[in-house]
This record gives structure tokens, C-alpha cells and sequence, in this order.
């Protein structure tokens, strides 16, 4: 599990922040650095949010750790129910503007597909 970071400084967090990633990183079959689409929930059909990031594990793992202010933290959207890894990130950006102008419906079906337990993919990386 992800150790909570809120009671630190923010050298202290940025650091801890590093190794966490780092160490999942080595663990994972993602590369660090590789541009990837996801999608986050707070629960099984509940809130999607969709968005596109050059690594994945460190996105994912701000979200949990709610270190922006934006959608997901305000929806609690920290579940990764679906993700596709790209080699560029020009083909990632070009998949999430297919993803986010498809219907809520078709994002069900891409997520039901790949993971029909809903299971939290984050946990996979670790």
C-alpha cells in the first residue's frame, strides 16, 4: 500500500513521492516514461474521469494521494478501471479525444471489457 504523505513537508513528500514510484516502477511492466490513456472511478458505475499522461503510475498515484485540487480529488475518483499504453504520446492524446467524445455508455463497455470486476488496476503495478 501507498503511505500517506498529507503530514509532511512538501521536500519530504516530493521525496517520498520519487521513491514510491521509482521502486513501483521497477516492479511494473510499464515503463516510467510512457505515454498512456486511463480512466479513474470511485466506484463500480459511478464517476469517470478520463485523461491522458506521460506516467502512468505517478498520475495515478497523485490521484490517490489527492496532491491537485481538480475533478477527481472533488468526485473522489481514484480507482483505475481502465488504461491503454501508447509508444508516442501523439497516438495517446489522439485516443483520449476518441474516448472523451464517446458516450458514457462506450466507456462502460471499454472498461466492462478489459476489467469486468471493476477491480482497481493501480494494484497490479504494485
Amino acid at each position: 500500500m501507498v503511505p500517506c504523505l498529507r503530514n509532511r513537508s512538501k521536500v519530504q513528500k516530493n521525496n517520498d513521492i520519487s521513491a514510491v514510484i521509482a521502486s513501483e516502477a521497477k516492479q511494473s511492466r510499464i515503463k516510467m516514461k510512457q505515454p498512456a490513456v486511463y480512466i479513474l472511478t470511485n466506484t463500480k458505475n459511478g464517476t469517470l474521469y478520463t485523461e491522458v499522461t506521460s506516467n502512468l503510475i505517478k498520475r495515478i498515484y497523485e490521484h490517490k494521494n489527492k496532491a491537485s485540487k481538480g475533478f477527481s480529488a472533488k468526485y473522489d475518483c481514484h480507482q483505475l478501471a481502465y488504461f491503454e499504453v501508447f509508444e508516442d504520446m501523439e497516438n495517446a492524446i489522439i485516443r483520449e479525444k476518441q474516448i472523451k467524445a464517446g458516450s458514457r455508455k462506450k466507456k462502460l463497455a471499454l472498461i466492462e471489457n478489459l476489467n469486468p470486476e471493476w477491480r482497481d488496476l493501480y494494484e497490479t503495478f504494485l
